[in-house]
């Protein structure tokens, strides 16, 4: 007889986080497979009204009892897309309706493209109550932005972080992209460096991927352009670390940099050990903190058209398909995730939680890792060393977690909820 575990949602960060996506962008990155549209004013007027209907419908549906979201959220991420090419009147709107729905988090995140910075957006974003000011910069050399299709210029990334120090808001963080096609480990070093020399608190880097379907997925398919090597990535993903290491600031997980641990993401935590979290606009995932995850339709109009049929209290959320996971599943994101951060894996708190003892099942791979300098144990926890860091989903794949009885994922489409 099969047997499934519900996973307690009782953890280690038991709020949930609330994550908001906004679609719109004054352009499309070629790299870009987000789900993402410039849109004029009647789309996004659009999207504001749907947004609202949505929190609304969220704010009756977690004051049920069993919601998992009937606890107070604190954090709000707002991603996208680009969060700050919406209107003032716009974000005003949307965030006084989202604190009615679900309170006044403890934190707010928010993304914005360096050309959007202006002193009164910057302003206006502290007296929202953001925390965290995420700067899409990529690059600090005027040859990668033209690359990577980014609509600004390297004096317009300093001038926004500066007018972000300006403004008085608590935290800036910056985003980088290394692994463009021929790209020198000096060439990285340089944007590393002017990185650092703005003293954000929070640097992000993130590896250049190639996707199917994008422009530059289109230009590979063609041969017009070869990513780089995995032995170049190597290089450039330890110069990355190294050189933040020295600099003052602590590598947390595999892309993400923090000067101190109060400036760790406390929203992305919630995706790395299974929190619960809640995804508001067109193509939001959201999890439930046991075993269901859901996402709501990609398509802008259809997201905005299922919440125009959501009338009364029993309305469903615009949801285009959902899973649900079995104790299986569960421990291999969280085993995939967590070998991804510097905290590594919990040994006691896994076994608890996914019924799962890694010891005992793939005791002779974690020896080995360690061995070959790939790994460390102790205190309790399994963690990767940089080595091992580069190539954390690679290693992540070779542990067996296979339990008998486990049903397998389960998938659908609409909602069940």
């Amino acid at each position: 007889m099969s047997r499934s575990i519900v996973v307690s949602v009782v953890n280690d960060s038991p709020a949930a986080g609330l994550y908001v996506h906004v679609p719109f962008c004054s352009a499309v990155c070629p790299y870009c497979d987000f789900a993402v549209m410039v849109g004029g004013g009647k789309s996004r007027s659009r999207y504001r009204d749907a947004l609202l209907r949505e929190a609304e419908l969220w704010a009756v549906r977690r004051a049920r009892s069993g919601s998992p979201f009937a606890a107070p959220f604190d954090t709000f991420y707002f991603g996208g897309g680009t969060p700050s090419a919406l209107a003032a009147e716009a974000l005003e709107s949307c965030f006084a309706a989202l604190r009615r729905a679900f309170g006044d988090p403890a934190w707010i995140h928010f993304e914005a493209n360096p050309e959007d910075v202006t002193a009164e957006r910057a302003a206006l974003w502290r007296d929202l109550g953001i925390g965290t000011l995420s700067l899409g910069v990529q690059s600090f050399q005027a040859p990668a932005l033209r690359f990577l299709g980014r609509r600004h210029d390297p004096a317009a990334a300093r001038r926004a972080v500066e007018l972000a120090r300006e403004a008085g808001l608590p935290a800036v963080s910056v985003d980088l992209m290394y692994g463009l096609p021929g790209q020198s480990e000096a060439e990285w070093r340089r944007d590393l460096e002017a990185a650092v020399a703005l003293a954000p608190e929070h640097v992000s880097c993130y590896q250049l991927t190639v996707e199917p379907g994008t422009p530059f997925g289109r230009r590979r398919e063609l041969g017009e352009l070869r990513e780089m090597p995995e032995p170049g990535q190597a290089a450039l993903f330890r110069l990355t670390h190294r050189f933040l290491a020295d600099a003052g600031y602590d590598a947390y997980e595999v892309s993400n940099f923090a000067r101190a641990p109060e400036h760790r993401s406390r929203h992305n935590r919630k995706y790395w050990d299974h929190s619960p979290y809640l995804g508001l606009g067109p193509s939001a995932h959201s999890f439930d903190g046991s075993r269901r995850r859901w996402w709501n339709h990609r398509r802008l109009s259809f997201w905005a058209a299922a919440l125009d049929r959501a009338d009364g209290d029993g309305a469903a959320p615009p949801v285009g398909g959902e899973e649900v996971l079995a104790r299986h599943d569960l421990a291999l994101e969280r085993l995939m995730l967590g070998l991804r951060t510097t905290d590594g894996i919990d040994l006691a708190r896994f076994r608890r939680r996914y019924g799962i003892d890694l010891v005992a099942s793939d005791g002779r791979l974690m020896a080995e890792l360690e061995g070959a300098g790939l790994a460390r144990v102790g205190d309790g926890r399994f963690a990767l060393t940089l080595d091992g860091l580069a190539v954390a989903d690679g290693l992540a794949a070779r542990f067996d977690l296979t339990a008998a009885g486990c049903p397998p994922r389960s998938r659908t489409s609409g909602w069940a909820g």
